[in-house]
């Protein structure tokens, strides 16, 4: 099969650490199943496999040789191992990136995210969806929603199952709830956006654009504001005592900011940027609130002023990707169109490499989706239905 591989010897530019490269289909083992890609989803995970930063995905899975990325899927079922009988060739699927042994007893009772063996295909594993074919565990299976074209089932996976365990799982996101959302218009943001507005909850969106800005209003924030009116605020670890009082006082601004659009203090902070706004996220959630983080694009090593922390009682709750029960309940949003995909751009396979330089170089507009084995935009789509909503903004 055709795949698009990153080598050890050759991590770079992600314009230099992808090839193509003709690799063996790979055989499916126990409860694994062969998929063959009719689309994929570019994340920025696969930007720091090509780097090799801040590891090498080689120290993950030292068995092999080479890295084919790729978290996001869509396509159909090729072949199935021993004991797979929940799917079948000829399936159309899409597929979720968290896998786990099924040997580990958190799998059967706590959560498999607990669990030690715990992956995100396509980043911490070989076998991604810039192939042909790729290959998963069976449990990371879910019927593609029929409305959607290949390339907009494959855009939303990683994101959006994300935003959706951090919300409605790690913060019982109800009807009422304020949140403030940082990135609002990337990624992980536009769900974060669609799942407040579900839900009844309230949002405010920080945005870097008023392309964005109204692309959120869009997608059903309350109101966004441009992160740009409020660039002191942003922490970036060496201020001297001055520059960190006046970098306080710009935080100030932002939360009252935050509070007059949605009239008190957010409940919930949607976090994943981490060094930058990690402060102020803390200063902004209201006593007993809670600020939710899933990554950290600006830094991971966070300094805040603690005594807003405890004395106001709030609190830090961590959030990694989603196990499959969460990802089949938020995949069935997907179904009924109570969420969309959003997706930017829909590229041909022999651009894995330059979507991916897209990210590294920030000159992308949102997801960027892949054609495999489909060759053209628009197949797949047997049902009527929305579809995904086109990110056309600014930069």
């Amino acid at each position: 099969m055709a795949a698009w591989v990153i080598r050890e010897e050759r991590q770079g530019e992600p314009t230099d650490a992808f090839q193509i490269e003709e690799i063996e289909v790979p055989e499916p083992g126990a409860f694994e199943v062969i998929v063959r890609v009719m689309a994929a989803g570019v994340n920025f995970n696969n930007v720091w496999a090509a780097l090799g930063e801040p590891v090498s995905v080689f120290r993950y899975h030292p068995e092999e040789d080479h890295h084919i990325g790729g978290s996001d899927a869509s396509g159909v079922v090729w072949k199935v191992g021993p004991g797979v009988t929940r799917w079948k060739p000829g399936d159309e699927v899409v597929i979720h990136c968290n896998q786990a042994s099924y040997e580990d007893p958190e799998v059967h009772g706590l959560d498999p995210l607990a669990a030690p063996s715990q992956r995100i295909w396509g980043y911490e594993t070989s076998w991604g969806s810039f192939a042909q074919f790729c290959k998963v565990q069976a449990q990371q299976l879910l019927p593609k929603p029929a409305h959607l074209a290949w390339e907009e089932a494959a855009a939303y996976g990683l994101t959006y199952f994300t935003a959706y365990r951090m919300l409605i799982d790690r913060c019982n996101l109800q009807a009422g709830h304020r949140v403030l959302i940082w990135g609002a218009a990337g990624g992980l943001g536009v769900f974060a956006t669609q799942l407040c507005a579900l839900t009844g909850a309230d949002a405010v969106g920080v945005v870097s654009s008023e392309e964005k800005g109204q692309l959120i209003k869009q997608l059903g924030a309350v109101d966004y504001i441009n992160r740009s009116e409020f660039a002191g605020m942003m922490r970036r670890g060496d201020e001297t005592a001055d520059a960190e009082r006046a970098r306080f006082k710009e935080s100030r601004r932002f939360c009252k900011a935050v509070e007059a659009i949605l009239g008190e203090p957010p409940d919930v902070v949607f976090e994943h940027v981490g060094k930058a706004t990690f402060p102020t996220s803390v200063l902004a959630v209201r006593p007993f609130g809670k600020v939710v983080i899933c990554g950290a694009t600006s830094g991971y090593q966070l300094d805040f002023d603690v005594r807003y922390l405890w004395m106001r009682q709030k609190e830090i709750i961590g959030s990694h990707f989603a196990n499959a029960w969460e990802a089949t309940k938020a995949n069935q949003l997907i179904e009924e169109s109570k969420v969309r995909p959003v997706l930017w751009q829909t590229m041909g396979f022999d651009k894995v490499a330059e979507a991916h330089q897209l990210l590294r170089d920030n000159r992308h507009l949102g997801k960027i989706a892949i054609l495999v084995g489909a060759t053209e935009e628009g197949q797949g789509k047997t049902a009527d239905g929305p579809g995904a909503i086109r990110a056309e903004v600014g930069a």
